[in-house]
Order: structure tokens, then sequence, then C-alpha cells
């Protein structure tokens, strides 16, 4: 039952981190400037 239970946590979650990604980043072209803007995020940082 719990088994069960954590795959559906699981599959839920995974749903989610998918969807939110592809909302976040609809084309490529999206996709390299959220790169990027990690890139000089962590730069910053450093």
């Amino acid at each position: 039952m719990a088994r069960t239970n954590t795959r559906k946590v699981l599959l839920t979650l995974g749903i989610f981190a998918i969807a939110t990604t592809t909302t976040a980043c609809n084309t490529v072209k999206g996709l390299g400037r959220d790169i990027e803007s990690v890139g000089e995020a962590g730069d910053r940082v450093i």
C-alpha cells in the first residue's frame, strides 16, 4: 500500500516538473535564455 502511494506521489511530482519546465521554456530559444541567465547568476555569485 505504501509503495502505491509513493508511486502516485512520484508520478504527480514528475508530471508537475515536466509541465512547469514546458511552460517556462516554450521554445529552444527560450531554453537557451534560461540557461544563459542561470550561468550569469552563477558568475555574479562567484
